[in-house]
């Protein structure tokens, strides 16, 4: 009976019962690259800069520098106004027999700073904001923030801005009630408990010497300007993020969990990032999407739906063929993370079907919501080849779906790609937390993300 359980059925184990000496090392070293990655890349420009600096090293070249199609081997970058980034390695075949591409994103929810944010209020300096993305808005109040971005002055220059990531610089906060004086708004719901108005970091509070209005909010600006030289008229050209300043950190008493800000999805950015910087000569062109606006529907000219991605698979065919061909032959691995099941909530998961910590990236069938609603919905045929790609390549892997049918849902690039005619499927590391601004994920499935990645990369078909 046994055996025949054994060859029947189907039954998941928890990745370290596989694990032998040297992959436990290997595990740790790449946690170690991707933990520092994270920690650089707390925006999406910064997440493409930094993944810049590792292709270039790796011997990538500017895409603009291609004439006629990529040769097998040859190595390109296309870095699409500095947030989103876009990298291939040549294959021993022609374009025109497709390509494999693994598409993830490397934007995450956040709270942008509004184009004229600066105000005073009863001799406080405040910064208002606009959130960015799907967020729980009272996790945002009472944490240090940090911000990150540019100003882009009149004369075509742009000055970098980052404040709260040097240790000696200040941070930010948004403040919260407290609980003596919450009695009303603890009555309301999670979600109306913290209005979106009321995410105004506060930024300053000694005047600017002198009599008149204003002097806080006057101070606070004159600081600005001696940092980098900006008015307030250089913030209705600039695109400031604050972001959680909290370090990425090693979690749990045995350190097998990661803990972080911007996991989802920087987590399967930098797992096909890091497979694709270590490809060769694949037999189909390898293609890294490394994409920005997901998590606003990927629209923009840095989103996924943006024309940019045919400009770049353009350049790499070289007038040998059409999109339409190549497109219609190639295969995608939408790289986004999926959730994972958490004890504290079962109720919202149905466990049989659930990612869980430490069995491996996470195969999703379909995304949407409810009634598959949005979901590209990959066929049984891609599923079973994804199967074989990970046992041959010894990947952990699991199938799993984002909650129970009726409990909500959530959508990834797989939509925008597979309506190219690229046969897609999502896959990617499950994630506790997802969403907030300290996100959960466990080691052994970041790395085997990333090992599936590469089994994609370097597939013979």
């Amino acid at each position: 009976m046994d055996e025949m359980k054994k060859t029947l059925l189907y039954e998941p184990k928890n990745g370290y019962d596989r694990l032998d000496a040297a992959e436990r090392m290997a595990l740790e070293d790449y946690c170690r690259g991707y933990m520092d990655y994270l920690s650089a890349a707390r925006t999406e420009r910064e997440a493409v800069a930094e993944a810049v600096k590792l292709a270039e090293k790796a011997g990538f070249t500017d895409v603009e520098s291609l004439t006629g199609p990529i040769r097998p081997g040859q190595k390109v970058y296309w870095s699409n106004r500095g947030k989103a980034l876009l990298l291939a390695v040549g294959g021993k075949k022609p374009m025109s027999a497709g390509f494999v591409v693994e598409a993830a994103h490397v934007d995450a929810p956040r709270l942008d700073l509004k184009q004229l944010p600066l105000f005073e209020d009863t001799e406080l300096g405040y910064l208002r904001t606009h959130y960015y993305g799907g967020i729980k808005k009272y996790q945002w109040t009472a944490i240090p923030l940090e911000i990150h971005g540019v100003a882009a002055l009149k004369d075509g220059s742009t000055v970098e801005i980052v404040i709260g990531r040097d240790p000696a610089d200040p941070q930010f906060v948004i403040t919260d009630l407290l609980p003596h004086l919450a009695q009303d708004q603890m009555q309301k719901t999670l979600a109306k408990g913290v209005e979106g108005e009321k995410l105004c970091i506060l930024a300053g509070s000694v005047p600017y010497a002198g009599e008149g209005d204003g002097r806080v909010k006057l101070a606070v600006m004159s600081l600005l300007n001696d940092r980098y030289g900006i008015t307030e008229e250089d913030l209705i050209s600039a695109e400031l993020e604050a972001v959680p300043a909290f370090e990425v950190r090693e979690l749990g008493l045995d350190r097998s969990l990661i803990g972080g800000y911007g996991q989802d999805d920087r987590v399967c950015a930098y797992a096909e990032l890091a497979a694709i910087l270590e490809t060769e000569n694949p037999e189909r062109t390898a293609v890294c999407i490394l994409a920005d606006k997901e998590e606003i529907g990927s629209y923009g000219v840095t989103g996924m739906t943006s024309q940019a991605f045919e400009w770049f698979v353009e350049k790499l065919c070289g007038g040998t063929c059409t999109l339409q061909e190549s497109f219609a032959h190639s295969f995608c691995v939408s790289a986004d993370v999926t959730a994972a099941l958490d004890p504290m909530y079962p109720e919202v998961s149905e466990k049989q079907n659930a990612a869980r910590l430490n069995y491996g990236v996470g195969f999703c069938k379909f995304t949407g919501s409810r009634g598959k609603s949005g979901a590209s919905d990959a066929s049984a045929e891609l599923v079973g080849y994804l199967r074989r790609l990970c046992d041959e390549g010894g990947v952990a892997w699991q199938m799993c779906e984002l909650g129970k049918v009726d409990q909500g849902g959530g959508g990834t690039v797989a939509l925008d790609m597979a309506m190219r005619n690229i046969d897609t499927i999502d896959a990617g590391v499950p994630v506790l937390s997802m969403h907030s601004p300290f996100e959960t994920t466990a080691k052994f499935d970041c790395y085997m993300t990333y090992k599936c990645m590469k089994a994609a990369y370097n597939a013979r078909g």
